[in-house]
């Protein structure tokens, strides 16, 4: 087993680069090797929702599929946003281990607490993380869901009202559930999870810095991912439209 500096390659799947820079601060803070942080060219702003999520993907698998054909050494794909969008389908165009900040930071939790209460944006994005929480296998150790009803944009403003709406949030949820963690649901929040839970005194994670821990964890390891069945490579077939140049040609 050769050992190596890992690469991670952060995609932040909205168009924001002012949080894409918050979400590699995040992600170099526990890095011990090196963090590629890209941005998607293509969709929302912000994903709040399953339109949003569906218009972000295609952008989201082009960042991949571009890293891919340069032959970049990268060790894992980290999905910078809470809904996971594309996991399935960027888990079948890489050739590495690929995460979305959901599954990490609820695989996470669930190893530092008993149970935890997530903290997410808007109260619209609740049935996503419960699905996911079911399709994760970690519905159980979740004890409450909850938004703190501020849209993922305010997360790219430094003002102190931001943080004070995020910590109440937490607190209410705390109480609430009487859990023994906070999970948040925004990688736009990942720069507030240290002081987070400094101030309340529990665990609070994040999916960006759980994420980048376990993919260079795999990478230590030097298990290869699966090919075979709906992660092998996507059958090679003309794409038409904007999205022309990600065709496939025949091996």
């Amino acid at each position: 087993m050769t050992s190596h500096t890992p690469t991670i390659c952060v995609i932040n799947p909205n168009t924001s680069t002012v949080m894409s820079e918050g979400i590699a601060t995040s992600a170099r803070r526990v890095s011990r090797g090196e963090i590629l942080m890209h941005t998607s060219r293509h969709g929302p702003a912000s994903l709040e929702g399953h339109f949003d999520e569906a218009m972000a993907v295609p952008g989201l698998l082009e960042r991949i599929i571009e890293t891919e054909n340069a032959n970049t050494r990268v060790d894992g794909y980290l999905i910078a946003c809470f809904g996971d969008p594309g996991l399935a389908a960027a888990r079948e165009v890489a050739s590495v281990p690929v995460m979305g900040v959901a599954e990490a930071g609820m695989q996470m939790a669930a190893m530092v607490a008993r149970r935890f209460s997530v903290v997410t944006t808007l109260g619209r994005t609740l049935p996503i993380a419960e699905r996911l929480l079911h399709e994760y296998g970690k519905r159980e150790q979740c004890a409450g869901l909850h938004a703190c009803e501020l849209p993922v944009s305010a997360f790219e403003s430094e003002d102190d009202s931001v943080y004070d709406t995020l910590l109440a949030a937490c607190r209410d949820a705390l109480q609430a559930d009487d859990s023994d963690a906070i999970l948040l649901g925004c990688a736009g929040m990942s720069e507030l999870a240290e002081r987070l839970g400094d101030t309340l005194g529990v665990p609070v994670i994040d999916g960006v810095t759980a994420g980048v821990a376990l993919l260079e964890a795999v990478s230590a390891t030097g298990y290869p991912v699966s090919k075979h069945n709906d992660r092998a490579f996507p059958i090679a077939k003309p794409i038409r439209g904007a999205f022309e140049h990600l065709s496939r040609s025949p091996s």
